[in-house]
């Protein structure tokens, strides 16, 4: 057995803080602080106007637990506090545990005025009994949260309405990874059209592109879930050839599934093709994805479908056991441009509940509080800490990580940035790196120009919810076969119409009237 095959098997707080807190008693750069989120979000009435409330807001937080719990009153939260005018009471919930704890405070409605919600059915529920407040007609009131590209806020949406700020995420994350060392070995171009694909990757596994002398790489490999969730290989590879992101909805509200579409033809007939030649790893349908990833590590891979900012860390790694190694990223590009597969784009919303926050105007004031949490100074001590214990400015007005910051980073700040509203990229400086540091973090904030979302994603379907997962598993097993070449395209067409027939039908009308009911205008 030569490897190949056995390869298919295997806010003055601290002196460091004033920075942070300089413009806390300043009015022009902290509206809030008077106790009105912004000028425009004030009541319209002018002639009766009341005064402004100027107490700090009484603000509790239910948000996840991150690493270990931050110790109450400590710089970064006052820092925080002092500069948006607050008294902060955050409960952390440990991830485990999350659900299960805002189910309890869904079903007896004691909740606090900022919840974190994931979007699932029971929030949906709450949501439609009219548990929160509905935001979207209040945001054009906020400076930083109505600057945020408006698909953030498409992408959390129940029933066409919005009743939270998304914690944002950048949505065009996805890129690919690749030995750029390897390609320059072999003169190979980044290929772009599916037949430069199957050129390259051919290249890749049979012309000895590490120049060691043995038949022990491959282009690329799959693994068992390629083709599902948010990260499948399919549909990241479908989308850069002008396909669709899971569903397409005509002007009609009528919804094609992406599995039924040319592209994904076009890309199951590569991965078809490369199977059949022995270009891709034979094992795929059983490889674990954490030891897909681990052959890239070890030399014998030379791309894989990750996110932009991989490239660094894919880079640290391969390092480590060959310094002459080099790492490239690129975006998904073909004949029609560069087009990415949206993500979510949140890693769920912060939503205010009626129960707990009664009133309009203080319904503002939490808003406001959110909204400055985007403003310049909370973005840089959110995203980068606080200068001169986590951070340095650099002389080419960047940011960068002095001493042991980022570790500190990691345990101090870390808690606070992945529970509230803030996204690289919007008022902060940019952060000193390596360069494909650098050109990784720069990808993702563009990578939104060039998104292509998906239209069902804030619909609903009971077919879906009730057997989503039977019919999901009914199309993943059958592009497998497809690949293998266990079913021909007569036999996998075959099971497109047993998935139409076992409820995908009745999920592309459910997508229909739930579109039309709530989106299409």
């Amino acid at each position: 057995m030569n490897k190949k095959a056995r390869l298919s098997l295997a806010c003055g707080v601290v002196v460091g803080a004033t920075s942070i807190l300089a413009a806390c008693g300043s009015d022009d750069s902290n509206p809030a602080s008077s106790g009105s989120p912004s000028p425009s979000a004030a009541p319209s009435s002018t002639a009766s106007a009341k005064p402004a409330d100027t107490t700090p807001l009484q603000l509790s937080i239910a948000i996840t637990q991150v690493g270990d719990i931050p110790a109450k009153g400590n710089e970064v939260e006052q820092a925080i506090e002092k500069f948006t005018n607050t008294k902060l009471d955050i409960q952390w919930i440990p991830s485990a545990a999350y659900d299960e704890k805002i189910n309890v405070m869904l079903a007896s409605n004691e909740m606090p005025k900022l919840v974190k919600l994931n979007y699932v059915p029971n929030v949906f529920n709450a949501v439609q009994s009219g548990l929160f407040w509905e935001i979207g007609p209040l945001l054009k009131d906020y400076k930083n949260l109505s600057a945020q590209n408006p698909q953030f806020y498409e992408n959390i949406k129940i029933e066409g309405k919005i009743y939270g700020v998304p914690l944002f995420r950048n949505m065009g994350r996805g890129a690919i990874v690749y030995r750029k060392d390897w390609m320059d070995n072999l003169k190979l171009p980044f290929p772009k059209t599916t037949e430069e694909w199957y050129n390259v990757l051919k290249a890749l596994t049979l012309n000895d592109p590490d120049q060691n002398g043995k038949n022990d790489t491959y282009g690329i490999v799959l693994h068992k879930k390629y083709n599902q969730g948010q990260a499948s290989m399919l549909t990241r590879f479908a989308v850069a050839q002008g396909g669709i992101n899971k569903w397409a909805v005509d002007n009609e509200g009528n919804f094609t599934p992406e599995h039924d579409t040319p592209q994904m033809m076009e890309a199951l007939n590569l991965f078809r093709r490369l199977y059949a030649e022995k270009l891709i790893n034979q094992d795929f349908a059983v490889l674990d994805t954490t030891e897909a990833e681990k052959l890239m590590d070890t030399e014998k891979v030379g791309m894989r479908f990750a996110v932009a900012t991989n490239g660094k860390s894919q880079q640290d790694r391969l390092s480590k056991v060959n310094p002459n190694a080099v790492i490239d990223v690129a975006n998904f590009e073909g004949p029609q441009g560069i087009r990415i597969s949206s993500e979510n784009g949140n890693n769920g919303f912060l939503a205010i509940p009626k129960s707990a926050v009664k009133t309009e105007d203080e319904l503002k004031r939490v808003l406001g509080f959110l909204d400055q949490l985007m403003s310049p100074e909370m973005s840089t001590l959110l995203l980068r800490g606080i200068e001169g214990k986590h951070y340095g400015k650099t002389a080419d007005d960047r940011t960068e990580f002095i001493g042991d910051g980022f570790n500190l980073f990691q345990r101090e700040v870390k808690p606070y940035r992945d529970n509230l509203t803030v996204l690289e990229g919007y008022n902060v400086k940019p952060l000193k790196d390596v360069p494909i540091g650098e050109k990784g973090t720069k990808m993702e904030a563009d990578g939104i120009k060039y998104i292509v979302s998906n239209p069902a994603l804030t619909l609903t379907s009971a077919t879906y919810s009730e057997r989503g997962a039977e019919l999901d598993t009914l199309i993943w097993d059958a592009q497998t076969k497809y690949i293998m070449g266990k079913i021909d395209e007569a036999g996998y067409k075959a099971e497109l119409e047993k998935w139409k027939k076992s409820g995908g039908d009745k999920i592309m009308a459910e997508y229909k009237e739930s579109y039309q009911k709530f989106i299409k205008k």
